[in-house]
């Protein structure tokens, strides 16, 4: 047992047998995450990881670092909070991933304005099952009591994942050419983005956000929008192995406009076609209440494709083929056209 105790610090608002408690009490989830890389126990100055370099010539380490945003807010509203580190995790991993490297491991960094350590292990739970869904160990974290900066019942929560790739396996978006095929990846939901926007048109503060919508099919808008965002990671590496991938784009904040042409050259741009993308239901109904422009709800949102790919017209079949044998419902939405806009939506 620590024999760490301090009551002028606890007299401040810190509790540092908080601490202690909530590290006891995640250790069963960070142990889901355990991979053969992992060489030491949580709770030391820093998280070791040996990784396996076997077939590489050139190892290439790719980092990603994001948060959840605002959507905690959706969480500190409906009092749940084992699903919003799935959202961090996804946010990292879905952007390392779109560089052709596999995650590593994974560091979260959670502030509090009062630790309850129950609290603490159910955010860490929502990590941990990222970190395994995506293949990455949960190597070690944060987590800082800052009475009088966080409200007591509040938190805000962020981390970064490293991955690996061969240099010669980067994916390299100088190879897409016109008739190239865009192919969708759909989201699970709003994911973790845009949630500014999306609390001001929903009132989330002020109205009923936990009673069933008929729009949402019987689901209400809170249990919606707290839905974790899709990691895309283990079906993205199937795809790495079996066709000639030529660029990913991640559809986080910027929507289609910003983050579609990311993963394209300049004097290329990707046609899409609206008609063919399935609008999931919260983005109509937030378009709908909202009275939100079409383009804004594409510069903004993922409107129901959280992740797009780009390959030659002769792979796109095979592609499909190895997207739906890994659980993904992937579709064609467009093609590589000669321009100078990134993104094209008609």
């Amino acid at each position: 047992m620590n024999n760490s105790y301090s009551e002028s610090y606890k007299a401040a608002g810190v509790d540092i047998t908080a601490g202690y408690r909530a590290v006891e009490l995640m250790k069963k989830h960070i142990a889901r995450t355990e991979n053969e890389g992992c060489v030491s126990d949580i709770g030391g100055f820093g998280g070791l990881f040996v990784p396996s370099l076997a077939g590489m010539r050139e190892p290439v380490l790719v980092s990603g670092t994001d948060g959840v945003g605002t959507k905690l807010k959706i969480a500190f509203l409906l009092d749940r909070h084992d699903t919003v580190g799935i959202d961090c995790v996804a946010m990292c991993v879905n952007d390392v991933i779109c560089c052709g490297a596999k995650p590593l491991f994974f560091l979260d960094y959670i502030a509090c304005g009062k630790n309850i350590p129950e609290k603490i292990a159910a955010i860490v739970s929502g990590v941990a099952e990222g970190c395994v869904q995506s293949g990455a160990a949960l190597i070690g974290g944060e987590t800082a009591e800052m009475p009088g900066f966080y409200p007591i019942d509040e938190y805000d929560l962020a981390g970064f994942a490293v991955g690996i790739v061969d240099k010669s396996r980067v994916l390299d978006k100088t190879k897409t050419a016109v008739g190239d095929v865009v192919i969708a990846l759909p989201s699970s939901g709003v994911h973790s983005n845009g949630f500014s926007l999306v609390r001001r048109v929903f009132d989330v503060e002020k109205s009923d956000i936990k009673s069933p919508v008929a729009e949402l099919g019987g689901k209400s808008v809170g249990e919606t929008l707290l839905t974790p965002t899709k990691i895309y990671v283990k079906p993205m590496l199937s795809l790495f192995d079996a066709v000639t991938v030529k660029g990913v784009s991640h559809i986080t904040g910027g929507g289609f406009y910003e983050n579609v042409p990311r993963a394209i050259p300049k004097g290329l741009g990707a046609k899409i076609e609206k008609s063919a993308i399935r609008v999931l239901p919260i983005f109509e109904l937030l378009e709908k209440t909202g009275g939100i422009d079409s383009r804004d709800m594409f510069n903004t949102f993922n409107m129901g494709v959280g992740m797009s790919v780009t390959v030659a017209k002769e792979d796109a079949d095979r592609a499909l083929e190895v997207l739906r044998a890994a659980g993904e419902d992937p579709y064609i939405i467009g093609e590589i056209i000669a321009s100078d806009e990134g993104c094209v939506l008609c």
